[in-house]
Order: C-alpha cells, then sequence, then structure tokens
C-alpha cells in the first residue's frame, strides 16, 4: 500500500513540473506575441526600433528562464516535502502494522487459551452427561435404585459408629431382616429400611396436566403408605426391637419435596410409629444413638467409680491416721530434746562451780600457811 501511495505521489510530480512550464511558456508567448502585435499596430510609419524588440525578447527569455527555475526549485521542495511525508506516513503505517499484529497475535493467544478452557468443559460436560445417564439407569431399575440407597445408607452408618454397635441383614425373630439394625444400649435393635418407592415419585414429577399430577400424588400416597405399614408389620416387634423404626430416603431434594407437598404421609409415618429420614437427618439420628451409647457406658461404670472412690476415702484416712502418729512422735522428740537440752545446762552449770572451787582453794593455799586448810563442800554446790 505505502508502495502504491509513493508511486502515485511520484508519478504525479513530472506533470505538475511540466503544468507549470508549459504555463510560463504560455506567458512568454503572450509577451512575445503582445510585442509583435504592438509593432504591427503602427501605421502612422513608426516603426519600432530592433533594438527594443530584442530586448522585449530577452526580458520574456529572462523571466521564461526564472519561471522555469522556480518551477524546479518548487518541485524539489515539493519532492522533499512528499518524501518527508512519506516517510512519516511510513512510519506511522509501520507502527500500527506492528501494534495491529501484535494485538491480532495476543488476540488469536487468548482465544487458543478460550477454546482449550471450552474444549476441557465440554469433556466435562459430556462425561458429566454419561455420568448422568448411568445414573438414571441405576435408578430406573428397582433393585440398582435399592442397592443405592443401601450404600449410601451403610456409609453413613459405618461413618459415625463402631463396630459391634450395629449389624447388616440382621435376622429378627420372625425371620424379618432389615436393610440395617443399631444396636442401643438395652441390646434391642433399631431397623433402618433403605428402600423407597420410587415410580410414583417419577410418576409425579413427570405429570403435565394437573389430573395426571392427582392421579400420580394418590399412586404416591398409596405406594409410600403401604410401605410404611410393611415396615411396622416387620420390623416393630414388641419386646424385641425399639419402638421406633427409620426409612431412608436417599436423596435431600426428594425428601425436601415430599415434606413439602405431602405432609400427611409424615402426619401418616408418626402414627405408624416409623420415621423418614434424609441422608443429613439420619447422621444426626445415628450420632444421638452413639451418645446414648456413651451414656450407657457411663451408667454401667458408675458401680465400679463409686467403689474406687470409697478405696480411696479410705486410703485418705489411714494416710491422716498415721500422719497424726507421725505427729506424735515429732512432738515426744521434740520433748526429750527439750529435756535433753535441760540436762546439758545443768552439767554445765556444775562444771563451773567445780571450777571456781578449784581455783579458790589455790588461791588460799598461796596465801595461808604451809598447813592445807581443809574444805567442807556442802551437799548441792
Amino acid at each position: 500500500m505505502t508502495g502504491n501511495l509513493t508511486a502515485n505521489l511520484t508519478d504525479s510530480l513530472p506533470i505538475v513540473a511540466v503544468v507549470a512550464i508549459a504555463s510560463a511558456a504560455v506567458t512568454a508567448l503572450a509577451a512575445l506575441g503582445i510585442a509583435l502585435w504592438r509593432s504591427r499596430k503602427l501605421t502612422d510609419g513608426t516603426t519600432l526600433p530592433l533594438a527594443e524588440l530584442e530586448h522585449a525578447q530577452r526580458d520574456a527569455a529572462a523571466r521564461l528562464e526564472a519561471m522555469i527555475k522556480m518551477l524546479a526549485d518548487r518541485q524539489s521542495q515539493v519532492q522533499h516535502a512528499v518524501n518527508e511525508r512519506l516517510d512519516s506516513v511510513s512510519h506511522r503505517l509501520g507502527d500500527s502494522l506492528q501494534k495491529t499484529t501484535q494485538h491480532t497475535a495476543d488476540n488469536l493467544q487468548k482465544l487458543h487459551e478460550r477454546l482449550a478452557v471450552i474444549d476441557s468443559a465440554q469433556k466435562n460436560i459430556t462425561a458429566l452427561a454419561s455420568e448422568v445417564t448411568s445414573l438414571q439407569g441405576v435408578l430406573a431399575n428397582k433393585q440398582s435404585r435399592g442397592a443405592f440407597g443401601q450404600l449410601r445408607m451403610e456409609a453413613i452408618i459405618q461413618d459415625n459408629l463402631p463396630k459391634g454397635a450395629y449389624q447388616f441383614q440382621h435376622t429378627l425373630s420372625n425371620r424379618a431382616r432389615p436393610d440395617c439394625c443399631v444396636f442401643l444400649p438395652d441390646k434391642r435393635p433399631m431397623a433402618i429400611d433403605a428402600k423407597f418407592p420410587l415410580e410414583a415419585v417419577t410418576a409425579y414429577r413427570e405429570a403435565k396436566t394437573e389430573e395426571e399430577r392427582k392421579a400420580a400424588g394418590q399412586r404416591l400416597r398409596t405406594d409410600v403408605g403401604r410401605h410404611l405399614a410393611d415396615i411396622a408389620d416387620k420390623y416393630l416387634i414388641p419386646g424385641e426391637t425399639y419402638e421406633v423404626a427409620l426409612m431412608f430416603i436417599p436423596s435431600e431434594s426428594l425428601y425436601a419435596e415430599l415434606y413439602d407437598a405431602f405432609d400427611d404421609l409424615f402426619q401418616r409415618a408418626y402414627r405408624t410409629r416409623v420415621v423418614i429420614v434424609s441422608p443429613s437427618l439420619l447422621t444426626l439420628a445415628i450420632q444421638m444413638v452413639q451418645q446414648i451409647q456413651r451414656d450407657a457406658r457411663m451408667r454401667e461404670a458408675a458401680d465400679q467409680i463409686r467403689d474406687e472412690v470409697a478405696r480411696l476415702v479410705r486410703d485418705v484416712g489411714l494416710l491422716r491416721e498415721r500422719i497424726h502418729k507421725l505427729q506424735n512422735h515429732f512432738n515426744q522428740a521434740s520433748e526429750d530434746i527439750r529435756l535433753a537440752v535441760v540436762s546439758v545446762g545443768k552439767i554445765e552449770a556444775h562444771g563451773e562451780r567445780i571450777q571456781q572451787v578449784e581455783l579458790q582453794a589455790e588461791t588460799a593455799h598461796a596465801i595461808s600457811t604451809p598447813s592445807a586448810p581443809t574444805l567442807k563442800l556442802q551437799a548441792g554446790e
């Protein structure tokens, strides 16, 4: 593009110069023609001198030459200005093209990154669609759906209770086998059923008209009511099992939908002593059972704790008696030491008096006659 613009401008410059020279030549010829016309117009017999004619011709030639020179200078200036303008335009155009190329490359890089993210998201969506399809296949089959609920229930039980506090497929006295039995502190099992009639719920969700929805709701009430009656008949045995059984629904959204639309089912379950629980409610119930078992173990250990406390009290009493005896011994020893100190004081006093008697005897012997006097000591001195 820049080359074409330069070529067009370069080609147009000679045309401008030619036009300017042609106009100058026409001007000069016009001046010469005026001079000749003047020379021919004189009819009175006077002719223009030849020198004046030559002077006019030289003047026209000089003007023509000056105009040609001026046109050449103007052409040079125009050429220089055009070259500078072309250089500026070429530089700006080059910078613009470089920036445009860099911007386009950056946009293409970002586009490639976005396409990579979209491709990864598309793969994830494809995988999720496959998993959803497989999950629908699992939930469509009654046995597979029961296994799915059983697995979720087993995971919750195993994560919250120690081994020995529960048993899967425990056989009751009537040969019924609940999906799980949680043993309470009194050794009674609390039955948990993980099967749920999902076909009626699916029909209720897929109902399009009000009549279909009403029929599906009635079917759901019938199926769930029948299942509640079966749980109460099979898993609630007086004197053997706990007074309440649990019916597990492996979906929080399904539980919420049933609770909002079919409150009468929950009232019916309460009357039949069956509690409908979701995964979160089952977890809460199992944690409460675990706390009850811990409290029962504490109560079982209460007698042992009381015996140990009684032994501890007796040992403290014996320690007190021995400390009193030791204190008496210390007091007797202190009295004996005091008496010993008194005896030592008396002995020291006797010694001092004996020493004074000896000193007096020596002094008297030095002063008196040679015969030694007889000293009498009185008792107690």
